[in-house]
């Protein structure tokens, strides 16, 4: 089979186009080409009068040997690559302790998953509650103010994922195509099966819900185990032969002590709780670089008309996104972060007395706004002190101002972008209609942020005006505060994914600093879940 890249179409082709196109590509008559399927769809928008569509096709074709030799110089045709999915062990009869999940996340959810197929019956624990009470939680801070600090955007079966655009695409490197399993199995469990095709696939959080609850029902049915609400409050070793530390079993709020020897740290970016217990227990941790910022929303009929132009709001299309960045004077780097087209900016705290927003989209992208984190990078340099879990202080800071800025109830602090470029307060909103609930003040943003951020965005904001016109228009709202684009900190691991100083224990995903969204956190969480199996086969082979 073949594998045909960069083939470029019309946006309205007719449903022959592409059989043809394929043929005229590979020298051969349709009669020729046996099977063809579509691996990947996309589409080129550098101009806007002429959109095309690109797509990636794998076919099947008489006499392939001839025709790899005739194309052989063409590098936009090769063999299909094989991206089936094949277990690494198989778990050794029963007898030793079940490795132990922490966390129900993307990382979580996939690290169980590909232990229980090979057999090993993993315990899966989240300080959180299923998804369906979860969200009932979620919502009671969304409609009333009222937040449940272990049950909240953060916190809960399927993570910090489950309420967001539900990307599935990343730009990890991944020659194991085990992104291909991800987006298998998340079809399986009930996701559209075009995100299989498209480019960049997403689900939207409501799909995002009955798929999380699919995929426990799988775990359990291979054996898995899953204890919701069981928080983890600390960790206990062991002194190895060689004077080593090794996983001894983790401590719960409920009292109990679950002995394991292996563990998945798969806590997510906001486990603050947990970050400490790791440092006073010793763990290797470090600071780590992050970003913050603010939101910011435009209408989505604004995005649309610049990313497309003419071609706007075509079917095909849907809603635009885009990506920007700029390097600034003063050496910081501004640039759009976990952008949402047709979403909303969603209030994402997991603490009392503090306020951090997200975005979320549902799969149809057809809310009234555009948003998008409109960020400015910092280093441990910009922290308050040289801790490892100083970036985690600075977090909570930003985050008690902007409870503050906002009211006290959980509303958020915004401003109009006329007002922030002026240095003035916004009294109100304009007419873009801010989507966050419970609700927006208006207030000014600049005090919320240290100087340089608000230095960097002011450069920055006439700059991407210049690229997506109206970006910068004076009525675009701006709403604080963004914080949690990545982990603070990273709980570092060597090659064989356990933690530098403490054998069993193998942080993974975005809360240990090595994934960024729900696809490279789940892809993660199949390699870490591979490295345990692969040590306990090996334990038991060697005993």
């Amino acid at each position: 089979m073949l594998r045909i890249s960069e083939l470029k179409l019309p946006l309205d082709h007719d449903a022959g186009a592409l059989p043809a196109a394929i043929a005229a590509r590979l020298g051969v008559t349709e009669g020729d080409i046996t099977t063809w399927s579509v691996w990947k769809r996309a589409h080129d928008a550098r101009r806007k009068s002429a959109i095309l569509k690109v797509y990636i096709v794998d076919v099947e074709v008489r006499d392939e040997e001839a025709v790899r030799a005739r194309i052989a110089d063409d590098p936009h045709i090769r063999p299909t690559p094989d991206t089936s999915y094949r277990h690494v062990a198989k778990a050794p009869p029963a007898g030793r302790l079940r490795p132990v999940v922490i966390g129900a996340g993307p990382c979580g959810l996939f690290a169980g998953l590909i232990l229980a197929e090979m057999g090993f019956r993993p315990i899966i624990l989240d300080r959180g509650k299923v998804v369906r009470e979860r969200t009932k939680d979620t919502w009671g801070l969304w409609r009333r103010s009222e937040l449940n600090p272990e049950s909240n955007v953060q916190y809960g079966e399927g993570g910090a994922g489950t309420f967001s655009d539900g990307k599935l695409y990343s730009q990890i490197k991944d020659p194991r195509f085990l992104g291909r399993k991800v987006l298998t199995e998340f079809v399986a469990a009930g996701a559209p099966p075009e995100i299989l095709t498209e480019a960049h696939p997403h689900i939207g959080t409501f799909r995002l819900v009955t798929m999380v609850e699919s995929l426990r029902a799988k775990i359990e049915a291979l054996g898995g185990e899953y204890r919701f609400q069981h928080r983890v409050t600390d960790f206990e070793f062991d002194r190895g032969s060689d004077g080593g530390r090794r996983m001894r079993g983790v401590h719960l709020h409920t009292g109990e002590f679950l002995e394991a020897d292996q563990v998945i740290l798969a806590i997510g970016h906001s486990s603050r709780d947990t970050f400490q217990a790791l440092y006073d227990q010793g763990v290797h941790v470090e600071a780590k670089p992050f970003s913050i910022g603010f939101r910011i929303e435009h209408p989505q009929s604004w995005i649309d008309q610049a990313m497309f132009g003419p071609c706007a709001g075509h079917p095909h299309l849907g809603a635009a996104a885009y990506s920007l960045s700029h390097p600034c004077a003063n050496g910081r780097t501004v640039y759009s972060f976990c952008m949402c087209p047709g979403g909303t900016v969603v209030a994402a705290a997991s603490e009392p007395g503090r306020l951090v927003t997200n975005g979320m989209s549902q799969y149809s992208r057809n809310e009234r706004n555009a948003n998008a984190g409109f960020v400015v990078g910092i280093t441990p340099a910009d922290y308050p002190s040289d801790h490892p879990l100083a970036g985690v202080e600075l977090q909570r800071d930003l985050e008690a101002r902007a409870f503050v800025a906002g009211g006290r109830d959980y509303f958020a602090p915004g401003q109009r972008l006329a007002d922030f470029m002026a240095g003035q307060a916004s009294t109100d909103l304009g007419p873009v209609i801010p989507s966050y609930r419970p609700g927006v003040r208006p207030t000014d943003l600049a005090p919320l942020m240290p100087d340089y951020v608000i230095e960097a965005m002011r450069e920055a904001l006439p700059v991407f005006g210049r690229k997506i016109p109206r970006y910068d228009d004076p009525d675009a709202l701006l709403t604080g505060v963004e914080t949690r684009t990545s982990s603070p900190v990273r709980i570092t691991r060597g090659a064989d994914f356990q933690s530098l100083n403490v054998r069993g224990l193998y942080p993974a995903g975005e809360g240990a600093g090595y994934a960024g969204g729900i696809f490279s956190a789940a892809v993660d969480g199949i390699k870490v879940a591979e490295a345990i199996a692969r040590a306990m086969a090996s334990d038991t082979a060697a005993a």
